[in-house]
């Protein structure tokens, strides 16, 4: 604990400079980029020739005639009943100076807030109201009519502009041009291109970016920042497609609600920051929807003004506040985290924030302007940064799990050759058990046969008794050596192997006795093969098999021994083998225990063959009467896997 300590706090003592460090570049790098966007937005948008350029009008507002000079504001925010009327002039030479006709010519108007009605020589040829999409005050949509060359005059022509404002932001009206379609059609298409088009495909990024969120959070519940944004990124997909209600409808009210939703799709990326950097959830965190749901409240229940009034006293003054909390929740990731997506996210709030800034003070009056407000155009950074930190975090995730994959298999190697050597030590503990076993099983199997042949053989012949007695001991002797022998020849489970053997030495020992040995196989198989056999299996069977042999020969008196090898069925359809030894002896007496009633070597006899029987799993029964007697062996459908386990 005392080394893990120290360690430790060198660790963090060297990490923190290196966090300083970035940190201050960090820092250092937003000034640059504020500096940059300030050079960009001061470059002016692509404008037709000065030499089509009108900018003197009569201005006629709330009954007062004066000349002002475009580009204007009007004096106050709701005229639409009586919307202010500028009048001016322009020129229109019927040929050029070559003598060549004039084409068509067009009114060319750049920027206004929020609708405009033109009129040539009284006729109205253009009214923005028409397209609801291009009075939004937030978008920059420009207007370009054509001219109709009936009502074009040689000389001076009257031209007339009716501005409708109706909120939040006072009226403007930008300088407008006056001239050859061909001239003024280009920069009218550029314009339309940088305020129409590309919002409209950053929207459509927008609505994919919420589905993705939408489905990720779906797929991943226990992670709600891919919910909260999916929601605020749905919001802002109705907020740039809805069109600004200008009259009472059925869904005038939820249109304006969403509209002016600003604040909550704010606050919703503000949340989504805070849990997708790991900050731990305020307890009034809830509070930073309150604006929002006031905005949203009085859109909902109130009149078109007192929503204005909502979204320019509350909404917008949250959405700097949001965005001034996310640039501080985003340095923080990058003091702290250290990655690409704080960072990637950090300078695109700054440009957000810088572009809000200035459209503030645009809106205020504060700066001179051309009114071109550009906070939901350079909205489109941040979408593009949220979209390359999460590309980037997936991306890192997908390396993390294939360094776990790579370290697992390394893991699993590792483990395998572990197993593989434990296997082998396993194998050879195995291997020497298994020895050990057969070792101590050949000891009792000589030891109970050919042990105690030998002892007789001894005692025989310590005793002087040469003659048969000893050669019937010797003979017995090597028979047993015999069957030892040949229990250890590899029958492949094949029981009906170590019987052909045993075949031979019964034939060889009822020869002298003139006993007859009748071999009956029913069925061509005998008996089923049981892979789990054991040589001391074989020796079990087999000394069982000799001592019903034996018995008949000494006890029975028999002519005739019979043995019946077949495979029966029981009543669960599985086969099993049976062995069956009978004689035309005499017979004996059963008690009713099934032991001999008589003859304590015969008794104990009965015992080592059900002993015997019992140890293999096997079945003994055995009947006897005058006519004979009868031993059968129902072997298992399984040998047990060890001697002690068959008991």
């Amino acid at each position: 604990m005392s080394d893990a300590a120290p360690t430790t706090a060198s660790t963090g003592r060297r990490r923190w400079p290196k966090r300083a460090t970035l940190l201050v570049q960090y820092l250092l790098l937003q000034p640059f980029i504020i500096v940059l966007c300030l050079v960009v937005l001061r470059i002016p948008p692509p404008e037709p020739s000065p030499r089509y350029l009108v900018t003197d009008f009569s201005l006629r507002e709330h009954g007062v005639e004066q000349p002002v000079t475009l580009p204007h504001f009007t004096a106050s925010r709701y005229t639409m009943n009586d919307p202010p009327l500028y009048s001016g002039r322009f020129t229109w030479p019927a040929t050029w100076a070559g003598g060549e006709p004039q084409g068509a010519w067009s009114v060319l108007l750049p920027r206004f807030t929020n609708g405009v009605e033109v009129a040539i020589n009284g006729v109205v040829i253009l009214d923005s109201r028409r397209n609801p999409a291009a009075n939004r005050p937030d978008r920059n949509a420009p207007e370009i009519a054509v001219i109709p060359a009936s009502l074009l005059r040689e000389g001076a022509n009257d031209l007339t502009i009716r501005l409708f404002v109706w909120g939040p932001i006072r009226g403007f009206l930008d300088r407008l041009y006056v001239g050859p379609d061909a001239e003024l059609r280009p920069s009218y298409d550029m314009r339309t291109l940088l305020f129409v088009t590309l919002p409209v495909v950053f929207s459509a990024w927008q609505a994919i970016l919420a589905v993705i969120l939408g489905i990720m959070w779906v797929m991943r519940r226990h992670e709600p920042a891919y919910g909260v944004l999916a929601a605020a990124m749905a919001l802002g997909v109705a907020q740039a497609f809805l069109q600004t209600p200008l009259e009472d409808s059925a869904f005038s009210r939820l249109n304006a609600m969403l509209i002016s939703a600003a604040p909550l799709e704010s606050a919703l990326v503000l949340t989504f920051a805070l849990l997708f950097f790991g900050w731990k959830w305020p307890r009034y965190g809830w509070l930073i929807f309150a604006p929002g749901l006031v905005v949203a409240a009085a859109g909902l229940v109130g009149d078109a003004t007192l929503s204005r009034d909502a979204f320019l006293l509350v909404g917008a003054p949250t959405v700097g506040l949001c965005l001034i909390a996310l640039t501080v929740v985003a340095g923080h990731s990058v003091w702290r985290r250290q990655d690409a997506a704080s960072v990637m996210l950090g300078c695109a709030l700054t440009i957000v924030l810088t572009c809000w800034a200035l459209d503030l003070l645009s809106v205020l009056q504060l700066v001179p302007s051309r009114r071109i407000l550009l906070a939901r155009l350079s909205y489109s950074a941040m979408l593009v940064a949220i979209g390359a930190a999460l590309t980037w975090r997936f991306a890192r995730a997908l390396n993390q799990v294939d360094g776990f994959a790579a370290s697992m298999v390394t893991l699993v190697r590792e483990a395998e050759d572990k197993l593989k050597a434990s296997f082998v030590r396993e194998e050879e503990r195995a291997r020497a058990a298994a020895l050990a076993r057969e070792r101590t099983r050949l000891m009792r199997d000589l030891h109970d046969g050919l042990g105690g042949q030998l002892v007789s053989i001894v005692a025989l012949s310590e005793r002087g008794n040469a003659g048969a007695g000893i050669g019937d001991a010797a003979r017995a002797a090597l028979k047993d050596l015999r069957l030892v022998i040949d229990s250890m020849d590899d029958i492949g489970g094949d029981l009906m192997l170590a019987l052909g053997s045993w075949r031979e030495r019964v034939t060889a020992q009822l020869r002298p006795h003139d006993i007859a040995l009748v071999w009956r196989a029913v069925g061509p198989q005998g008996l089923p093969v049981h892979p789990e056999l054991r040589p001391w299996h074989v020796i079990q069977i087999i000394r069982l098999l000799d001592e019903a042999v034996t018995n008949a020969v000494k006890h029975a008196g028999a002519r005739r021994i019979t043995v019946s090898i077949e495979t029966s069925v029981d009543t669960q359809g599985i086969a099993r083998g049976r062995i069956t030894i009978e004689d035309d002896g005499k017979g004996f007496e059963l008690a009713t225990n099934g032991e001999a009633a008589a003859g304590q070597h015969a008794a104990r006899g009965l015992r080592n063959m059900r002993s015997r029987a019992a140890r293999c799993g096997a079945e003994l029964e055995l009947t006897s009467d005058a006519g004979g007697t009868r031993v059968r062996l129902t072997l298992p459908r399984r040998f047990p896997d060890s001697d002690a386990a068959a008991g």
